[in-house]
């Protein structure tokens, strides 16, 4: 199952942490900010912190939990805008200019595991896709100095900073979903309407990319179940990827997605140098064969680490190689994060 597949009724073992006042990047104060998160094995010593995903759901995350981190405390959070914690849908303070950034999200993380949940440090953050952006900021944020709050940090198909053709990807299903007819220029709440074609539009725009042109050739959608091409990316309605979600949610998550760039939170402005100022170890492990957050970005960014390790993931999966869409290469994953872990 991929992320964008979560069901979002489902809500077992979720907390929630409440920030009164909290002011985002863009200048918006919240009076009530609620951070979703779920932790796993919480007596263990040594804590894991995994931010969602795009279309992640706290109880949909691959959470390495029966695998490599098996002997942590693992907290699965969701970020701000994702549905669970404070968003679009459950907020109407929450901005409408699309100014949520990815610094807003790992600040409010950063109070969640020291004012709540009182730890001193963490052992790993661990992010795939938008959370893998997520754990770069955490790096440069919390991960520098002779003593970082993060000692180890794992970036699964994503990157320092958004290029410009991932950029122009994800205009693509921004695109179909704004222009759709049940969207209404965003006046769809108003109106009543749950804008169903223009999340499958969103769905069906994003397809192509998910995976990798030898994906199709090999006809694997069929483990996803599908069987053919065309009903893989026309599903029975009600089960197509996204089609649960709320619509300016989906579009609060895409533009702070094309808006990352590590760069922001130095003087200088650039991704490059803000990466040789983090000291914590990261392992940066694209795939091969994603075609938005391409392997040559992660290569290019591990040589401003002082202590990066770059691990591409040999897969024709694409993207979702890194976010459990297939068991191979979720267990390759999985033995280098136990290496990685490991090898300090």
């Amino acid at each position: 199952m991929s992320p964008a597949d979560a069901d979002k009724s489902d809500k077992n073992g979720i907390e929630y942490f409440h920030i009164p006042d909290f002011t985002l990047a863009g200048g918006t104060t919240l009076k009530d900010v609620k951070i979703a998160y779920r932790s796993f094995n919480p007596t263990a010593p040594r804590t894991v912190l995994i931010p969602t995903c795009m279309g992640g759901r706290v109880n949909s995350m691959l959470n390495f939990t029966s695998g490599a981190l098996r002997d942590y405390h693992v907290v699965v959070v969701a970020m701000i805008g994702n549905g669970e914690s404070t968003s679009a849908s459950n907020d109407p303070h929450f901005p409408s200019d699309y100014s949520l950034r990815y610094e807003d999200c790992v600040r409010a993380q950063f109070q969640l595991v020291t004012a709540h949940l009182h730890l001193s440090e963490l052992e790993a953050v661990i992010g795939f896709s938008m959370g893998g952006q997520q754990a770069y900021y955490w790096a440069v944020m919390h991960g520098t100095g002779p003593q970082p709050f993060v000692r180890n940090v794992v970036v699964i198909c994503g990157s320092a900073k958004t290029s410009g053709h991932n950029y122009a990807f994800i205009e693509g299903p921004i695109s179909a979903l704004e222009t759709s007819s049940d969207y209404a220029r965003g006046r769809y709440r108003e109106m009543g309407v749950k804008p169903v074609q223009g999340l499958r539009a969103f769905g069906r725009a994003y397809a192509a990319w998910l995976t990798s042109a030898e994906w199709f050739r090999q006809e694997l959608w069929t483990q996803f179940g599908a069987r053919s091409l065309k009903e893989w990316l026309y599903p029975a309605e009600g089960e197509a990827p996204f089609e649960d979600w709320d619509a300016e949610d989906l579009l609060v998550l895409a533009r702070m997605w094309q808006s990352g760039d590590v760069g922001s939170l130095v003087p200088a402005g650039d991704y490059r140098t803000a990466l040789e100022t983090v000291t914590a170890r990261v392992l940066v492990m694209p795939s091969l064969t994603d075609q938005y957050f391409d392997a040559h970005d992660g290569e290019e960014e591990v040589k401003h680490l002082k202590k990066g390790v770059f691990a591409p993931i040999p897969t024709i999966w694409g993207h979702v190689a890194g976010g459990g869409a297939n068991e191979t290469d979720t267990k390759w994953v999985d033995g280098k994060i136990e290496e990685f872990l490991s090898g300090q």
